[in-house]
Protein backbone atom coordinates (compact mmCIF):
# COMPACT_ATOMS: atom_id res chain seq x y z
CA UNK A 1 0.00 0.00 0.00
CA UNK A 2 1.44 3.38 -1.34
CA UNK A 3 2.23 5.94 1.34
CA UNK A 4 -0.63 8.80 1.65
CA UNK A 5 0.03 11.67 -0.47
CA UNK A 6 0.24 14.92 1.19
CA UNK A 7 -1.91 17.29 -0.84
CA UNK A 8 -0.25 19.89 -2.89
CA UNK A 9 0.17 23.44 -1.29
CA UNK A 10 -0.09 26.56 -3.57
CA UNK A 11 2.47 28.85 -4.52
CA UNK A 12 2.88 32.51 -3.75
CA UNK A 13 2.21 33.10 -7.04
CA UNK A 14 -0.73 30.72 -7.34
CA UNK A 15 -2.32 32.12 -4.09
CA UNK A 16 -2.14 35.64 -5.55
CA UNK A 17 -4.09 34.24 -8.93
CA UNK A 18 -6.43 32.96 -6.62
CA UNK A 19 -6.82 35.75 -4.28
CA UNK A 20 -7.42 38.50 -7.60
CA UNK A 21 -9.96 35.87 -8.95
CA UNK A 22 -11.94 35.75 -5.66
CA UNK A 23 -12.15 39.62 -5.65
CA UNK A 24 -13.39 39.81 -9.12
CA UNK A 25 -15.48 36.69 -8.84
CA UNK A 26 -18.48 38.53 -7.11
CA UNK A 27 -19.14 41.56 -9.66
CA UNK A 28 -18.35 39.03 -12.34
CA UNK A 29 -20.92 36.47 -11.45
CA UNK A 30 -23.54 39.04 -10.93
CA UNK A 31 -23.03 40.65 -14.58
CA UNK A 32 -23.24 37.15 -15.54
CA UNK A 33 -26.42 36.46 -14.14
CA UNK A 34 -28.16 39.51 -15.42
CA UNK A 35 -27.15 39.08 -18.84
CA UNK A 36 -27.95 35.53 -19.44
CA UNK A 37 -31.43 35.94 -17.58
CA UNK A 38 -32.35 38.89 -19.00
CA UNK A 39 -33.90 39.68 -22.65
CA UNK A 40 -30.53 39.76 -24.95
CA UNK A 41 -29.77 38.18 -28.03
CA UNK A 42 -27.20 35.14 -27.68
CA UNK A 43 -24.63 37.33 -29.50
CA UNK A 44 -24.71 39.50 -26.70
CA UNK A 45 -24.76 37.89 -24.28
CA UNK A 46 -21.68 35.21 -25.60
CA UNK A 47 -19.42 38.74 -26.81
CA UNK A 48 -20.38 40.16 -22.87
CA UNK A 49 -19.19 36.45 -21.38
CA UNK A 50 -16.26 36.52 -23.47
CA UNK A 51 -15.57 40.05 -22.94
CA UNK A 52 -16.04 39.87 -18.76
CA UNK A 53 -14.05 36.43 -18.40
CA UNK A 54 -11.15 37.66 -20.25
CA UNK A 55 -11.09 41.18 -18.53
CA UNK A 56 -11.10 39.18 -15.43
CA UNK A 57 -8.29 36.66 -15.94
CA UNK A 58 -6.55 39.27 -17.40
CA UNK A 59 -6.88 41.80 -14.49
CA UNK A 60 -6.04 38.43 -11.95
CA UNK A 61 -2.61 37.68 -14.07
CA UNK A 62 -1.72 41.35 -13.94
CA UNK A 63 -1.98 41.81 -10.43
CA UNK A 64 -0.12 38.89 -10.34
CA UNK A 65 2.65 40.07 -12.46
CA UNK A 66 2.76 42.99 -10.27
CA UNK A 67 3.50 41.06 -7.38
CA UNK A 68 5.52 38.31 -8.51
CA UNK A 69 8.09 40.80 -10.72
CA UNK A 70 9.29 42.75 -8.03
CA UNK A 71 9.51 39.97 -5.49
CA UNK A 72 11.65 38.54 -8.31
CA UNK A 73 13.99 41.57 -9.03
CA UNK A 74 14.70 41.34 -5.16
CA UNK A 75 15.54 37.90 -5.20
CA UNK A 76 17.80 38.44 -7.58
CA UNK A 77 19.65 41.46 -5.84
CA UNK A 78 19.90 39.28 -2.60
CA UNK A 79 21.62 36.51 -5.01
CA UNK A 80 24.37 39.09 -6.28
CA UNK A 81 24.70 40.34 -2.54
CA UNK A 82 25.47 36.75 -1.40
CA UNK A 83 27.66 35.85 -4.73
CA UNK A 84 29.84 38.97 -3.83
CA UNK A 85 28.12 41.02 -6.35
CA UNK A 86 27.59 44.28 -4.83
CA UNK A 87 27.70 46.37 -8.55
CA UNK A 88 23.79 45.48 -9.12
CA UNK A 89 21.18 48.06 -8.29
CA UNK A 90 17.43 47.64 -8.05
CA UNK A 91 15.23 50.62 -9.12
CA UNK A 92 11.82 51.20 -8.89
CA UNK A 93 9.17 53.24 -10.96
CA UNK A 94 7.94 55.11 -7.89
CA UNK A 95 11.00 55.92 -5.15
CA UNK A 96 8.42 57.08 -2.48
CA UNK A 97 6.07 53.94 -2.42
CA UNK A 98 6.83 51.06 -0.73
CA UNK A 99 8.40 49.51 -2.84
CA UNK A 100 10.22 52.17 -3.81
CA UNK A 101 11.64 51.91 0.03
CA UNK A 102 12.90 47.95 -0.18
CA UNK A 103 14.68 48.71 -3.08
CA UNK A 104 16.50 51.50 -1.91
CA UNK A 105 17.28 49.46 1.60
CA UNK A 106 18.64 46.63 -0.63
CA UNK A 107 21.03 49.01 -2.69
CA UNK A 108 21.68 50.81 0.67
CA UNK A 109 22.96 46.98 2.03
CA UNK A 110 24.53 46.47 -1.52
CA UNK A 111 26.83 50.29 -1.06
CA UNK A 112 27.73 48.96 3.03
CA UNK A 113 28.59 45.81 1.98
CA UNK A 114 30.92 46.56 -1.34
CA UNK A 115 32.84 49.12 1.53
CA UNK A 116 33.76 46.61 3.73
CA UNK A 117 34.75 44.05 1.32
CA UNK A 118 37.30 46.70 0.31
CA UNK A 119 37.81 47.34 3.86
CA UNK A 120 38.39 43.48 4.61
CA UNK A 121 40.47 42.87 1.10
CA UNK A 122 42.37 46.14 1.82
CA UNK A 123 43.05 44.73 5.74
CA UNK A 124 43.48 41.33 3.89
CA UNK A 125 46.34 42.79 1.73
CA UNK A 126 47.91 45.10 4.32
CA UNK A 127 48.06 41.45 7.07
CA UNK A 128 49.52 39.60 4.09
CA UNK A 129 52.30 42.11 3.42
CA UNK A 130 53.37 42.37 6.69
CA UNK A 131 53.53 38.64 7.74
CA UNK A 132 55.61 38.36 4.55
CA UNK A 133 57.98 41.17 5.28
CA UNK A 134 58.07 41.15 8.98
CA UNK A 135 60.99 40.11 10.48
CA UNK A 136 59.76 37.58 12.97
CA UNK A 137 58.35 33.82 12.82
CA UNK A 138 54.67 33.27 12.92
CA UNK A 139 53.32 29.84 13.40
CA UNK A 140 49.42 28.64 14.03
CA UNK A 141 48.99 25.18 15.04
CA UNK A 142 45.54 23.35 15.72
CA UNK A 143 44.59 21.83 18.73
CA UNK A 144 45.90 18.15 17.31
CA UNK A 145 49.72 20.41 17.51
CA UNK A 146 49.68 20.24 13.73
CA UNK A 147 51.36 23.34 11.77
CA UNK A 148 48.19 25.46 9.70
CA UNK A 149 50.07 28.88 8.90
CA UNK A 150 53.95 30.10 8.90
CA UNK A 151 55.16 33.35 7.29
CA UNK A 152 58.30 34.05 5.36
CA UNK A 153 60.08 34.07 8.34
CA UNK A 154 58.92 31.00 10.02
CA UNK A 155 60.06 29.23 6.84
CA UNK A 156 63.98 30.75 7.35
CA UNK A 157 63.46 30.01 10.52
CA UNK A 158 62.56 26.04 10.04
CA UNK A 159 64.50 26.24 6.53
CA UNK A 160 61.82 24.48 4.42
CA UNK A 161 58.89 25.89 2.11
CA UNK A 162 55.29 26.28 3.52
CA UNK A 163 54.45 23.42 1.30
CA UNK A 164 56.64 20.97 2.97
CA UNK A 165 55.65 22.54 6.54
CA UNK A 166 52.04 23.01 6.77
CA UNK A 167 50.39 19.54 8.58
CA UNK A 168 53.44 19.07 10.19
CA UNK A 169 53.78 18.07 13.96
CA UNK A 170 55.12 20.41 16.31
CA UNK A 171 57.56 17.83 18.03
CA UNK A 172 58.69 17.17 14.30
CA UNK A 173 59.40 20.93 14.17
CA UNK A 174 60.75 21.22 17.61
CA UNK A 175 58.29 23.82 18.82
CA UNK A 176 55.98 21.09 21.54
CA UNK A 177 57.53 23.13 24.38
CA UNK A 178 56.67 26.15 22.87
CA UNK A 179 53.23 25.01 22.99
CA UNK A 180 53.43 23.55 26.35
CA UNK A 181 55.67 26.11 28.04
CA UNK A 182 54.65 29.97 29.80
CA UNK A 183 52.92 32.27 26.93
CA UNK A 184 55.97 34.09 27.22
CA UNK A 185 59.88 32.91 27.46
CA UNK A 186 63.42 33.10 26.21
CA UNK A 187 65.05 30.19 25.62
CA UNK A 188 67.95 28.83 23.92
CA UNK A 189 67.55 26.40 20.69
CA UNK A 190 69.30 25.32 17.65
CA UNK A 191 66.55 25.15 14.39
CA UNK A 192 67.61 24.29 10.72
CA UNK A 193 67.90 28.14 9.88
CA UNK A 194 69.54 28.99 12.92
CA UNK A 195 70.81 28.58 16.48
CA UNK A 196 70.81 31.12 19.10
CA UNK A 197 68.66 32.78 21.99
CA UNK A 198 64.79 33.24 21.19
CA UNK A 199 61.70 34.91 22.57
CA UNK A 200 58.50 33.16 22.07
CA UNK A 201 55.13 34.27 22.73
CA UNK A 202 51.81 31.91 22.37
CA UNK A 203 48.27 33.50 21.99
CA UNK A 204 45.29 31.49 21.19
CA UNK A 205 43.33 32.57 18.51
CA UNK A 206 39.95 31.32 16.11
CA UNK A 207 40.16 30.73 12.45
CA UNK A 208 36.37 29.71 11.15
CA UNK A 209 35.69 29.23 14.30
CA UNK A 210 38.38 26.42 15.47
CA UNK A 211 41.57 27.26 17.90
CA UNK A 212 44.43 28.15 17.38
CA UNK A 213 47.90 28.57 19.10
CA UNK A 214 49.87 31.43 17.48
CA UNK A 215 53.31 31.33 18.38
CA UNK A 216 55.17 34.56 17.58
CA UNK A 217 59.27 33.81 17.76
CA UNK A 218 61.88 36.40 17.40
CA UNK A 219 65.99 36.18 17.84
CA UNK A 220 67.21 38.19 20.52
CA UNK A 221 70.80 37.01 20.11
CA UNK A 222 72.10 40.03 18.53
CA UNK A 223 69.88 42.21 21.09
CA UNK A 224 70.62 40.37 23.80
CA UNK A 225 74.34 40.45 22.99
CA UNK A 226 74.29 44.43 22.82
CA UNK A 227 73.01 44.55 25.54
CA UNK A 228 75.13 42.68 27.52
CA UNK A 229 77.93 44.39 25.46
CA UNK A 230 76.66 47.93 27.10
CA UNK A 231 76.18 45.97 30.65
CA UNK A 232 79.97 45.03 30.67
CA UNK A 233 81.25 48.13 29.51
CA UNK A 234 79.38 50.15 32.09
CA UNK A 235 80.43 47.78 34.61
CA UNK A 236 84.46 48.09 33.37
CA UNK A 237 84.16 52.02 33.43
CA UNK A 238 82.53 52.23 36.54
CA UNK A 239 84.96 48.97 38.43
CA UNK A 240 87.56 50.85 36.38
CA UNK A 241 87.08 54.65 37.88
CA UNK A 242 86.95 53.16 41.17
CA UNK A 243 89.64 51.38 41.34
CA UNK A 244 91.73 53.46 39.88
CA UNK A 245 90.47 56.15 42.56
CA UNK A 246 91.67 53.41 45.09
CA UNK A 247 95.21 52.17 43.58
CA UNK A 248 96.44 55.29 42.29
CA UNK A 249 96.66 56.84 46.24
CA UNK A 250 97.58 53.26 47.33
CA UNK A 251 100.36 52.98 44.54
CA UNK A 252 101.71 56.08 45.06
CA UNK A 253 101.94 56.03 49.03
CA UNK A 254 103.68 52.44 48.77
CA UNK A 255 105.98 54.31 46.39
CA UNK A 256 106.91 56.81 49.10
CA UNK A 257 107.44 53.79 51.77
CA UNK A 258 109.43 52.19 49.42
CA UNK A 259 112.12 55.24 49.35
CA UNK A 260 111.83 55.74 52.79
CA UNK A 261 112.62 52.49 53.76
CA UNK A 262 115.22 52.58 50.74
CA UNK A 263 117.51 55.49 52.62
CA UNK A 264 120.54 54.71 54.66
CA UNK A 265 120.32 56.25 57.61
CA UNK A 266 116.55 55.94 57.48
CA UNK A 267 115.16 59.46 58.75
CA UNK A 268 114.03 59.59 62.43
CA UNK A 269 110.05 59.88 61.90
CA UNK A 270 110.09 56.90 59.41
CA UNK A 271 107.71 54.76 61.94
CA UNK A 272 105.26 57.91 61.78
CA UNK A 273 105.35 58.14 58.11
CA UNK A 274 105.07 54.65 57.56
CA UNK A 275 101.86 54.42 60.14
CA UNK A 276 100.09 57.20 57.85
CA UNK A 277 101.30 55.73 55.00
CA UNK A 278 99.44 52.55 56.03
CA UNK A 279 96.64 54.16 57.66
CA UNK A 280 96.11 55.70 54.37
CA UNK A 281 96.05 52.43 52.36
CA UNK A 282 93.96 50.81 54.76
CA UNK A 283 91.60 53.04 54.49
CA UNK A 284 91.34 52.86 50.69
CA UNK A 285 91.01 49.52 51.06
CA UNK A 286 88.41 49.21 53.39
CA UNK A 287 86.47 51.95 51.13
CA UNK A 288 87.34 49.60 48.00
CA UNK A 289 86.03 46.28 50.07
CA UNK A 290 82.67 48.21 50.67
CA UNK A 291 82.28 49.47 46.91
CA UNK A 292 82.57 45.77 45.95
CA UNK A 293 80.34 45.19 48.84
CA UNK A 294 77.37 47.60 47.41
CA UNK A 295 78.16 45.84 43.55
CA UNK A 296 77.05 42.53 45.11
CA UNK A 297 73.85 43.83 46.94
CA UNK A 298 72.79 45.13 43.65
CA UNK A 299 73.58 42.02 41.58
CA UNK A 300 72.22 39.58 44.34
CA UNK A 301 68.68 41.42 44.70
CA UNK A 302 66.39 38.27 45.77
CA UNK A 303 63.02 37.47 43.73
CA UNK A 304 60.50 39.27 46.00
CA UNK A 305 57.97 37.41 48.40
CA UNK A 306 54.66 38.61 48.04
CA UNK A 307 52.40 38.86 50.71
CA UNK A 308 49.11 41.14 51.25
CA UNK A 309 50.78 44.15 52.32
CA UNK A 310 48.61 47.46 53.71
CA UNK A 311 49.91 50.44 52.32
CA UNK A 312 49.20 52.81 54.60
CA UNK A 313 51.06 50.76 57.56
CA UNK A 314 54.14 50.06 55.31
CA UNK A 315 54.42 53.93 54.62
CA UNK A 316 53.76 55.08 58.01
CA UNK A 317 56.56 52.81 59.12
CA UNK A 318 59.23 53.38 56.56
CA UNK A 319 58.84 57.24 57.57
CA UNK A 320 59.32 56.40 61.22
CA UNK A 321 62.79 54.93 60.24
CA UNK A 322 64.07 59.00 59.28
CA UNK A 323 64.69 60.40 62.27
CA UNK A 324 66.57 63.46 61.20
CA UNK A 325 62.89 64.98 60.33
CA UNK A 326 59.70 64.18 61.11
CA UNK A 327 57.72 63.35 57.40
CA UNK A 328 54.11 64.64 56.87
CA UNK A 329 52.40 61.43 55.74
CA UNK A 330 48.64 62.51 53.91
CA UNK A 331 46.17 60.33 54.70
CA UNK A 332 45.03 57.93 51.56
CA UNK A 333 42.72 55.45 50.76
CA UNK A 334 42.76 51.85 52.60
CA UNK A 335 44.25 50.02 49.77
CA UNK A 336 46.68 46.22 50.43
CA UNK A 337 48.89 45.33 47.24
CA UNK A 338 50.62 41.77 46.69
CA UNK A 339 54.24 42.89 47.82
CA UNK A 340 57.37 41.93 49.14
CA UNK A 341 57.17 44.10 52.39
CA UNK A 342 60.71 43.80 53.10
CA UNK A 343 61.75 45.40 50.13
CA UNK A 344 59.71 47.48 49.65
CA UNK A 345 59.98 49.34 53.02
CA UNK A 346 63.73 48.83 51.93
CA UNK A 347 62.68 50.84 49.10
CA UNK A 348 60.55 53.34 50.74
CA UNK A 349 63.42 53.89 53.51
CA UNK A 350 65.42 54.83 50.68
CA UNK A 351 63.27 57.59 49.10
CA UNK A 352 62.66 58.91 52.94
CA UNK A 353 66.31 58.76 53.20
CA UNK A 354 67.04 60.74 50.16
CA UNK A 355 64.49 63.49 50.79
CA UNK A 356 65.33 64.45 54.23
CA UNK A 357 68.90 64.61 52.62
CA UNK A 358 67.86 67.19 50.68
CA UNK A 359 64.89 69.53 52.97
CA UNK A 360 67.98 69.48 56.00
CA UNK A 361 70.45 71.95 54.32
CA UNK A 362 67.49 73.81 52.94
CA UNK A 363 65.69 74.21 55.97
CA UNK A 364 62.40 72.39 54.26
CA UNK A 365 59.91 69.81 54.93
CA UNK A 366 58.99 66.02 53.91
CA UNK A 367 55.60 65.27 52.69
CA UNK A 368 54.39 61.40 51.65
CA UNK A 369 51.52 59.83 50.46
CA UNK A 370 49.58 57.49 48.44
CA UNK A 371 46.79 57.33 45.95
CA UNK A 372 44.94 54.94 43.17
CA UNK A 373 45.64 55.49 39.66
CA UNK A 374 43.78 52.88 37.91
CA UNK A 375 45.97 49.32 37.89
CA UNK A 376 48.13 50.83 39.75
CA UNK A 377 49.06 52.45 43.23
CA UNK A 378 51.34 55.41 43.48
CA UNK A 379 53.22 56.50 46.60
CA UNK A 380 54.73 59.85 46.36
CA UNK A 381 57.62 61.16 48.73
CA UNK A 382 58.41 64.63 48.22
CA UNK A 383 61.50 67.07 49.58
CA UNK A 384 61.31 70.73 49.57
CA UNK A 385 65.65 70.94 48.69
CA UNK A 386 66.90 72.27 45.49
CA UNK A 387 65.51 70.14 43.12
CA UNK A 388 67.26 68.14 40.31
CA UNK A 389 69.65 69.74 37.94
CA UNK A 390 69.79 66.91 35.56
CA UNK A 391 68.52 63.54 35.60
CA UNK A 392 70.33 61.86 33.03
CA UNK A 393 72.45 60.24 36.30
CA UNK A 394 69.85 59.36 38.37
CA UNK A 395 70.17 55.84 38.15
CA UNK A 396 73.71 55.09 37.66
CA UNK A 397 75.18 53.18 39.63
CA UNK A 398 77.10 54.39 42.26
CA UNK A 399 76.76 58.15 40.56
CA UNK A 400 76.25 60.27 43.98
CA UNK A 401 76.20 64.15 44.18
CA UNK A 402 76.06 63.86 48.29
CA UNK A 403 78.84 63.66 50.54
CA UNK A 404 79.86 60.37 51.67
CA UNK A 405 76.84 59.00 49.20
CA UNK A 406 76.91 55.12 48.18
CA UNK A 407 74.90 55.82 44.95
CA UNK A 408 73.04 52.63 44.95
CA UNK A 409 70.21 53.89 46.55
CA UNK A 410 68.23 55.14 44.25
CA UNK A 411 69.13 52.18 41.71
CA UNK A 412 68.14 49.50 44.34
CA UNK A 413 64.77 51.28 44.74
CA UNK A 414 64.34 50.88 41.28
CA UNK A 415 64.57 47.63 40.48
CA UNK A 416 62.63 46.82 43.42
CA UNK A 417 59.65 48.44 41.54
CA UNK A 418 60.49 46.66 38.79
CA UNK A 419 60.99 43.36 40.28
CA UNK A 420 57.32 43.99 41.19
CA UNK A 421 56.32 45.04 37.95
CA UNK A 422 56.30 48.39 38.97
CA UNK A 423 58.70 51.59 37.94
CA UNK A 424 60.18 54.15 40.21
CA UNK A 425 60.69 58.04 38.34
CA UNK A 426 61.61 61.71 40.27
CA UNK A 427 61.12 64.93 39.24
CA UNK A 428 61.40 67.90 39.98
CA UNK A 429 57.78 69.42 41.85
CA UNK A 430 55.43 71.83 39.49
CA UNK A 431 54.19 73.96 42.35
CA UNK A 432 57.36 75.20 44.49
CA UNK A 433 60.64 74.46 45.15
CA UNK A 434 61.92 70.38 45.39
CA UNK A 435 61.63 67.16 43.57
CA UNK A 436 59.32 64.51 44.33
CA UNK A 437 59.69 60.50 43.74
CA UNK A 438 56.75 58.68 42.69
CA UNK A 439 56.67 54.99 43.18
CA UNK A 440 53.65 53.10 41.48
CA UNK A 441 52.95 49.36 41.81
CA UNK A 442 50.09 47.21 40.99
CA UNK A 443 47.00 46.99 42.88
Amino acid sequence: MSPARKPARLSHEGRVVLLAILCGLPGSATAMAILWSGDFSARTQWTLTISIVGAWLGFALAVRERVVFPLQTLSNLLAALREGDFSVRGRSPRPDDALGEVMREVNTLGGALREQRLGAMEATALLRTVMREIDVAVLAFDESQRLRLVNRSGERLLAASSERLLGQNAADLRLSECLEGPQQSTFQAVFPGGAGRWGVRRTRIREKGLPLDLLVISDLTQALSEQELQAWQRLVRVLGHELNNSLAPVKSIAGSLESILARDPMPDDWREDMRRGLSVITARSESLSRFIGAYARLAKLPRPQRQPLPVAECLYRAASFETRLAAQVETGPPIAIQADPDQIEQALINLFRNAADASLPAGGAVSAGWRRDGAMVEIWVADEGPGLSSTANLFVPFFTTKPGGSGIGLVLSRQIAEAHGGALTLENRAAGHGCIARLRLPA
